[in-house]
């Protein structure tokens, strides 16, 4: 008999997994990969002005990452440096100034837990939001989804065929930000990118269009939450980092069996 515990965390992994899937494939397609761990990264700065407010801590998170997303969005064209080097700057600073502040608050805080996930101790409240704000984000995806693939072919197309790239762009920014939110309890800020990309990259090797690579990640996503949690229990190994093994061996067995003509980006 599954156990309560187990059961809430393989609902919220498989909520979060159904999030990232879609949105990884985007990630991917816009060679993103580097925005997304700027954007966890900066997520434990949001746990600590959650704490220093008295608010919960996803209400702090996506504070910072949607200013963090509106910052990149709007000077990281006109940046006097090249966007990979503002990342970087904006990904260790925003890290560090989060463990900084950690240190120095006045309560105990559970450091592990933020960096690498806790997903056997989500609530039922944690799986509201999950599942709240998951089909928040999958709608507004599902609507921008045609405009955002074009955007992604050719940035200068779509803006001729009337097609509002800045505002598209930073829409999608503040859907990974709300994702990030809700997904750092499962796998961690230092861990949430590789949710978003490795299900997504090991897709396309079976993919033959844009929608069909997404429902691919969505299922491969789903598989390695459910593999890693019982890899888990059985191995007694954290769970977070188990679920990103789990969807690392799927990405190894796409490159080896794998035969997908997509290839968008």
């Amino acid at each position: 008999m599954i156990s309560d515990f187990f059961l809430r965390a393989l609902i919220a992994g498989a909520g979060v997994a159904c999030i990232a899937g879609p949105l990884g494939c985007f990630v991917v397609w816009r060679r993103m990969a580097y925005f997304g761990d700027t954007m966890a990264h900066s997520a434990l700065l949001g746990v600590v002005l959650g704490m220093l407010l008295g608010i919960a801590p996803i209400f702090g998170v996506i504070a910072v990452t949607t200013v963090i997303a509106v910052t990149l969005s709007r000077f990281g064209q006109r940046a006097r440096f090249s966007s990979d080097t503002l990342l970087g700057i904006l990904a260790h600073a925003t890290l560090s100034l989060g463990l900084v502040a950690i240190s120095l608050l006045a309560v105990q805080v559970d450091l592990l837990s933020y960096l690498f996930g806790e997903l056997l101790a989500v609530s039922m409240v944690d799986i509201y939001w999950i599942y709240g704000v998951g089909a928040a984000v999958l709608i507004t995806l599902a609507m921008i989804w045609r405009p955002l693939l074009a955007m992604t072919v050719s940035e200068e197309l779509a803006q001729v065929e009337g097609v509002p790239v800045m505002w598209l762009r930073l829409g999608f920014m503040l859907l990974m930000a709300l994702l990030i939110a809700v997904a750092m309890k499962i796998v961690g800020v230092l861990l949430i990118t590789a949710l978003l990309i490795i299900p997504a990259a090991a897709a396309r090797s079976f993919a033959r269009g844009p929608e069909m690579m997404a429902g691919i990640a969505v299922l491969i996503g789903l598989a390695s939450v459910v593999g890693g949690l019982y890899g888990s229990l059985w191995l007694d190994t954290p769970s977070g980092p188990s679920i990103v093994v789990a969807v690392s061996l799927f990405f190894c067995l796409s490159l080896a069996i794998g035969r997908g003509q997509f290839a968008q980006g």
